[in-house]
């Protein structure tokens, strides 16, 4: 397996693009309506937000992939398109603008929306625009390029991966494109995520495979603590790199599992590093764990914390917002066992032993916190379980960022 170029383009027979409509017209400069296109018929899954209030888009694609078959993507940024007037009538007239460029059914069209709650979506500007954009879609990096710049909203790092891998004697590929900078937590956190292969795939096992790579990607993930009403998350495998069609989960399917989560983990570590007003990429690590799952609920808990992202901006070792994070996590645990180091670049520090605190180089803690890539490890001497989830700093950017979001 090895990291290539060309984003959602990467994987044969895959055309993409994005161009400015009009959604967003307080920057008419900004891409906002993003295309992706398979030259034929894909096995497609999609998951979405736990939220309970979702937006009209999440409605129609579970219609739509009802057959696990779809030949297009459409997403549009600055409109969430969410609890807003005609929403649900406006995500369709999206999807079938795209079926009448394509010339596909309108049910094989999966679209996404994200940008502000509980406005009308100017749909007229998007049906105007999708042929200028239907045009605009190629097979090349430029196209993946343009399209994951359309689909960003407070991003301020285009988000764009993809792998190259070997299944049954033929070469594979997958690529993504992602958006997510705020209202993003463990659950499918806010963000919107496309994912593309030249797999010959059943559409059960594509479902599977993405159910299994999620909740080791994107669901290990925190900004802010919000789930946004708008999250998905959809892989589209259309055949074309000959392979033979994997229809359980043999050796192929395994293999195909490990590149979708080798794209999705550097995906989701792209997100939480680019988290609103962000400085710090926080990595928390658990080992010595019972279970897999206790350590990533006591993971979670610590990039979760308000308390420890605050520490953590002002560069503090303050180790006992992470035993105090991982102390209300709900899970159990003997404190006396725990161990605690921060670590980056600069090198590593152990700063809590056996739950309690040890005398350390405080200008080497500062000089550790102060890189933008931290580590986080807890030892919790009880297993031989681990776990790693990302997160990020809160800073005094991020209230700027939300406390005007909307006007």
């Amino acid at each position: 397996m090895k990291m290539i170029t060309g984003g959602v383009c990467a994987a044969q027979g895959f055309k993409a693009g994005g161009i400015h409509m009009g959604v967003k017209t307080h920057a008419t400069w900004k891409k906002d309506v993003a295309l992706i296109v398979s030259d034929c018929l894909c096995s497609t899954a999609a998951v979405y937000t736990k939220n309970q209030v979702k937006a009209a888009h999440i409605h129609v694609d579970m219609e739509h992939l009802q057959n696990g078959k779809a030949r297009a993507a459409v997403i549009n940024s600055g409109n969430a398109n969410a609890c807003a007037p005609n929403d649900l009538a406006n995500a369709q007239r999206m999807c079938a603008a795209v079926a009448k460029e394509v010339g596909c059914d309108v049910a094989d069209v999966v679209a996404a929306s994200t940008g502000v709650i509980g406005q009308e979506l100017n749909i007229g500007v998007i049906e105007a625009g999708m042929p200028e954009l239907y045009k605009s879609i190629s097979a090349d990096a430029a196209g993946s390029d343009a399209a994951a710049h359309a689909i960003m909203t407070t991003d301020t790092q285009v988000k764009e991966l993809a792998v190259e891998t070997e299944i049954g004697g033929k070469t594979v590929r997958l690529g993504g494109i992602a958006k997510g900078s705020g209202m993003i937590h463990p659950n499918m956190g806010t963000m919107l995520c496309f994912l593309t292969t030249d797999c010959a795939i059943s559409p059960a096992m594509t479902k599977e495979a993405l159910l299994e790579t999620v909740n080791v990607s994107f669901n290990r993930i925190s900004v802010d603590g919000d789930t946004s009403t708008n999250d998905t998350c959809c892989v589209m495998a259309n055949g074309l790199a000959g392979n033979d069609l994997i229809t359980e989960k043999n050796a192929d399917y395994a293999a195909f599992v490990a590149a979708l989560k080798e794209l999705s983990v550097q995906l989701a570590i792209m997100m939480a590093s680019d988290g609103e007003g962000a400085k710090h990429l926080i990595t928390c690590t658990v080992e010595g764990a019972e279970t897999e799952a206790k350590a990533e609920t006591i993971a979670k808990s610590v990039i979760c914390s308000t308390l420890t992202k605050a520490a953590i901006f002002g560069c503090d070792a303050n180790w006992g917002r992470v035993l105090c994070a991982m102390g209300y996590s709900g899970e159990s645990f003997d404190p006396r066992k725990v161990s605690v180091w921060f670590e980056s670049a600069a090198g590593s520090i152990l700063v809590c032993q056996d739950g309690e605190g040890l005398p350390f180089d405080e200008d080497l803690a500062k000089a550790i916190l102060t890189e933008h890539d931290v580590v986080i490890k807890i030892a919790m001497n009880e297993g031989a379980a681990a776990c790693t989830c990302w997160g990020c700093d809160i800073t005094y950017d991020y209230i700027k960022i939300n406390g005007d979001y909307r006007t």
